[in-house]
């Protein structure tokens, strides 16, 4: 018996492409330079999709293009065919080592402090993979991963996105530091201490910032905040030129706390445990490489 002809794909991965990119960064003139065409070509490619689809996947807003409902329901799909796509281009350019990537994002605590070790370790296990990595706060993570920038994210606390799939990695702890000569170093701090100290804390938008909050507004009710830094060993240095208390992962100060060059603060508070996260975007299925790098952190520990 004959089986039925197969049939006639009507959408292409250069249509898809520039679907994805537009989405990314909201008009077809930037998709247009994001994928080096034109942007008439740009332009006429999202024309077809859209004709193929029978939908419209933007509302116009001026020269603006922001996705509708059908858009989002498209964007994981398209993205992950592009991945796969990408993966499969590479298949046969290992010997060359011209082959895509892994594009990672992680926390300035992660990505600073826990994945170099681990990252060296992959490469021993991996010689000929290639690895990108993108260090912000937690916010930026969310939105590498969200605007399909990166394969993988290392993220902090309990911040998440409808569009993530978040799996729990390793537990963390805050620890409250100051230099050794601080009037609260070497004695347990009160709370009355705690609110009127000077405090050296992380930019809002990243983990360790949220967690802080969480942690000590919860029990201070105020504090007196007069450096917001996005450099965790500038909060450090900071800290040790006796400029104010420091609240920080513990995994960040360890070797610091070690040398003497900063001493833990006493408190009554309770323990301040974070969970570390694993994201990649929800309905994407993960190529070889970043799974098998998750399968990596996942049975491995940071030295």
């Amino acid at each position: 018996m004959i089986g039925k002809p197969a049939q006639r794909l009507r959408l292409n991965l250069r249509q898809l492409e520039v679907f994805v990119a537009i989405a990314r960064e909201g008009s077809s003139r930037a998709a247009a330079e994001r994928v080096a065409r034109s942007q008439s070509a740009a332009s006429s490619a999202l024309a077809e999709l859209e004709a193929v689809l029978g939908v419209q996947l933007f509302d116009r807003l001026g020269r603006r293009l922001i996705l509708n409902e059908n858009g989002r329901a498209l964007l994981p799909s398209a993205a992950a065919l592009l991945d796969q796509a990408a993966e499969t281009e590479s298949l046969f350019d290992t010997a060359s080592n011209h082959s895509a990537p892994l594009r990672l994002a992680a926390s300035l605590t992660i990505g600073e402090y826990l994945l170099p070790d681990l990252l060296a370790r992959w490469k021993q296990q991996q010689p000929n993979s290639r690895v990108r990595m993108a260090i912000g706060n937690t916010s930026e993570v969310i939105a590498s991963i969200v605007g399909h920038d990166a394969d993988v994210g290392f993220i902090e606390g309990s911040q998440t996105h409808a569009d993530l799939q978040v799996q729990a990695w390793m537990q963390d702890e805050l620890v409250i530091v100051a230099a050794p000569g601080h009037p609260l170093a070497g004695r347990t701090a009160t709370t009355r201490q705690l609110g009127a100290a000077t405090w050296i804390l992380r930019e809002l938008g990243s983990g360790t910032r949220q967690a802080t909050d969480q942690w000590l507004l919860d029990h201070l009710g105020t504090l007196n905040v007069e450096f917001e830094l996005e450099s965790t060993e500038s909060i450090k240095q900071l800290a040790m030129a006796g400029a104010g208390l420091a609240c920080l992962s513990r995994h960040t100060v360890a070797a610091a706390l070690a040398q003497g060059s900063l001493v833990e603060v006493r408190t009554r508070l309770p323990a301040a445990r974070r969970r570390l996260s694993i994201v990649v975007g929800r309905g994407r299925q993960p190529g070889r490489a970043a799974q098998a790098f998750i399968g990596h952190c996942l049975q491995m520990q940071p030295g």
